[in-house]
């Protein structure tokens, strides 16, 4: 037993030193198999057959010898341990990524025969795919420049210089793309720009009304809403004191709110109301602290509230009615000045016998190669203004013709205006509505709808019980939208048999610009050249007629664009060949319960000429200065004919006074009628 026990001791170090060899043994030939998998890696990992120069990797010298199909390769490398060590390898074994470099292959006087080789890998253990992948690119450039030099200096003078030129010219051609694309870009930005702000609407910024500032800034009034705010609890406070039976502090609320009433007056910003403001504010303050500790319950103070609400809005409402009314009754009462002076005409018409005075130039009236105007008025000043704008700008005023009709009331004083005042070169008529026989009831819709006893009630009763109901559009019901002056303009080939073409202007424009240019328009077959005045949602054909009405709806587009009355050319010619008049004796008679639309001639006018008007560039028309107060100035001024649509019109104390001088300069202040009629500025 001891035996085999020293035997089995002497054994084990024998063993243990085996076990250490074999595993010695075993990593050697990992490392190499390692070694090999990771060149057999390096070797399909960048397939792409390099040129020569373009590569740089480990090389080991060969001998090779050109009748040999087959090459035995000795590469060297470094294991994982770090020890060098020799391969032996066939040719056919390599991956195509590896090329062989002769040192001598520039040299003519070797001989064919054994040579000796370097073998390049274009792999790179410590590198990845995209630096080799940048490392190609790099070195194919250089290849480039190199093969550009060897061609190069094999070129003649002349040769280097023409392709120096040529070099050159592309070179230029690329800065003149790149300018071009560039140039494009901006003109589409700049386009896009502008198409953005040609959708863009100008809004009135802050608060506007007749009797404050246009552009209030609006973090100007805090102190004075603050004010208005302590006002409005404290009159809730007061209600429930008193109904407390707390005296003391009802007087004392009540004399509060009579001193913050006093103090902030007809102030609209902080800067109007009195210095002592602040100390107003302050004492206020102190007793709604007292009422609120006294009388503070919150349903009750609520009930307060939605009451005095109530009470304003019922309030709000009747000075809106009220507001209403008194708008269209000034905009529609004719001041002083303008009474006085159609009956200083009339009067001295009628003395000096003016009215056996013939007109003069009657070849020139009918003549269609004149440039003919229609204007259809009672107003002497406005008219005279829209003929005297129009003559001072026109190229060759001679060739003008206008052609005015007024009603019965005014025409003897119109006429003796034009007498006394006419235009240099130009041509006047001044006919009378009444004159034309053939416009009665039993032709036209508007006069035979105005024998009828609803339309006469509704436009002409003056109950103040008919006022109350629809007063919102109260507008609607002035008889002025009945006046033959006003739908006359549906009768243009009638009253002007022999014209081929007729500018219509309203009384309340100004004429800025030569207006010749309209006659050679070609309108491609339309009826009527107006300026469309549709911007996103706005002034489309639903804003003036009645869709809910089927007749409406099955004809024609809510969407259309709407234009605007005021500056139209009309081609006679081919309103004749449509038969455009009778279209609008259709429509008409259609709405004499006014289901259809309510206003004026516009509405009729879009459904008369729908798809047969021809948009004009909006620079020939601009409109709003009867009512909107934030118009772009440029826009103004570039305009060729500017429009008071609205009712703050020139001529009247509600007009906007920065769009007052565009008319005024037209008047002629100094004539003898006008001052004899206090006319002035």
């Amino acid at each position: 037993m001891e035996a085999a026990s020293s035997i089995y001791s002497t054994f084990i170090p024998i063993i243990f030193t085996c076990f250490i060899l074999v595993i010695f043994s075993i990593n050697i030939v990992d490392a190499e198999i390692s070694d090999s998998k990771t060149i057999g890696r390096g070797l399909k990992a960048y397939r792409k057959l390099y040129g020569r120069k373009e590569l740089a990797a480990s090389s080991a010298p060969l001998f090779f010898n050109d009748n040999e199909k087959d090459i035995d390769i000795i590469a060297t490398y470094s294991d994982a341990s770090g020890t060098i060590r020799t391969s032996r390898v066939k040719m056919t074994d390599l991956s195509a990524s590896w090329v062989l470099e002769n040192p001598i292959d520039g040299d003519p006087n070797k001989q064919n025969g054994s040579q000796i080789f370097k073998l390049k890998d274009s792999y790179q253990a410590s590198t990845t795919s995209e630096e080799n992948a940048e490392q190609f690119i790099g070195d194919n450039h250089l290849q480039e420049v190199e093969t550009e030099k060897r061609h190069q200096a094999s070129w003649s003078p002349v040769k280097f210089k023409r392709q120096m030129l040529r070099k050159k010219r592309r070179d230029l051609r690329t800065k003149e793309l790149v300018r071009q694309v560039t140039e494009a870009d901006k003109q589409m930005e700049a386009t896009a720009a502008i198409e953005n702000l040609k959708n863009m609407y100008p809004v009135v910024k802050g608060k506007y009304s007749l009797w404050r500032r246009d552009y209030e800034n609006p973090n100007s009034d805090s102190t004075l809403k603050l004010m208005r705010d302590q006002v409005i609890m404290a009159k809730a406070y007061a209600n429930i004191a008193r109904s407390k039976n707390q005296n003391d502090l009802y007087h004392s609320l009540l004399k509060h709110v009579g001193q913050s009433l006093r103090v902030i007056g007809d102030s609209n910003s902080d800067s109007d109301i009195h210095t002592s403001s602040l100390d107003q504010a302050k004492a206020m303050g102190h007793v709604l602290s007292l009422a609120k500790d006294q009388l503070y319950d919150c349903r009750t103070v609520a009930r307060k509230l939605r009451a005095m609400l109530q009470s304003a809005e019922d309030n709000v409402d009747s000075l809106k009615k009220r507001s209403a009314f008194l708008i269209q009754l000034a905009a529609k009462t004719v001041p002083k000045p303008l009474h006085c002076l159609p009956l200083q005409l009339a009067a001295d018409y009628y003395f000096h016998g003016y009215q056996n005075r013939r007109d003069l130039n009657l070849e020139k009236l009918e003549d269609p190669s004149f440039y003919h105007y229609a204007i259809f008025s009672d107003n002497i000043l406005a008219t005279s203004v829209v003929v005297n704008s129009t003559v001072l700008h026109a190229n060759e005023p001679e060739k003008h013709v206008f052609h005015i009709v007024t009603d019965k009331l005014n025409f003897a004083a119109m006429r003796m205006w034009f007498i006394l005042n006419a235009p240099d070169k130009s041509t006047v008529q001044v006919e009378n509505i009444d004159d034309f026989k053939w416009l009665n009831s039993s032709y036209c819709s508007v006069l035979r709808q105005l024998e009828s006893a609803r339309v006469k009630e509704y436009y002409f009763k003056t109950h103040p019980s008919s006022l109350s109901v629809g007063s919102d559009n109260l507008k609607y019901r002035n008889p002025k939208y009945l006046s033959m002056l006003n739908h006359l303009r549906f009768y243009l080939p009638e009253v002007y048999p022999k014209l081929h073409k007729i500018l219509f202007l309203d009384d309340d424009i100004v004429v800025q610009k030569d207006l010749t240019p309209l006659w050679d328009v070609d309108l491609k077959g339309m009826v009527n050249g107006a300026v469309q005045t549709c911007k996103g949602s706005f002034h489309r054909f639903d804003k003036y007629l009645n869709f809910s009405n089927p007749k409406i709806s099955e004809n024609f587009d809510s969407d259309a664009c709407g234009w605007a009355f005021g500056m139209n050319i009309f081609d006679l010619k081919e309103w004749k060949n449509r038969n455009i008049t009778q279209i609008y004796h259709h429509w008409q008679d259609m709405n004499e319960d006014r289901t259809l639309w309510k206003l004026g001639t516009l509405p009729p006018g879009l459904i008369t000429f729908y798809n047969l008007t021809y948009p004009l560039d909006r620079a020939w028309h601009v409109l709003g200065l009867g009512y909107d107060p934030a118009l772009n100035q440029t826009e103004i001024e570039n305009a060729a004919v500017i429009h008071y649509n609205g009712n703050y019109k020139p001529w009247l104390d509600l007009a906007v006074a920065k769009y007052k001088s565009y008319w005024s300069k037209y008047v002629r202040l100094d004539n003898y009628y006008l001052k004899l009629c206090y006319f002035s500025e």
